[in-house]
């Protein structure tokens, strides 16, 4: 199966003065954060907020900085989410993709708008029954 890219832009919130990246992100359901590489991390100034262990692909685990939080942003929706600095390329997964409400389209292996809520972002959010 191909891979799945989008282009998306990531911008530093606290930094206005700072332009928006655009850039083709690697789309994987199967990841969980948005990653970015050093040289990305470095243009849009960002302070490593502290150091996460992670999982890699091949089982191995290392320290990453983590950052943030960034602007992303994808057709009509936007996050903001941290970011782990790590990799080659930028790497769109789970979580930021879930705020955005974005699917990645069965046929066309393409990113898209979730079609249910087309204008605006949907998210399921459960209600906390109390106890008395």
């Amino acid at each position: 199966m191909s891979p799945v890219y989008a282009e998306i832009q990531i911008s530093n919130p606290a930094l206005s003065e700072l332009s928006a990246i655009k850039t083709d992100a690697l789309v994987d359901s199967g990841a969980l954060h948005l990653c970015i590489p050093k040289h990305l991390a470095l243009q849009l100034k960002l302070s490593t907020l502290e150091e996460r262990e992670v999982t890699l692909a091949d089982g191995s685990r290392q320290l990453i900085p983590y950052a943030g939080p960034v602007k992303v942003n994808f057709a009509n929706r936007t996050a903001f989410v941290g970011v782990m600095i790590l990799g080659d390329e930028v790497l769109l997964g789970a979580i930021p993709m879930e705020d955005m409400d974005v699917i990645i389209h069965p046929t066309t292996r393409s990113l898209m708008v979730n079609p249910e809520s087309p204008n605006v972002a949907m998210s399921k959010i459960k209600s906390v029954l109390k106890c008395f």
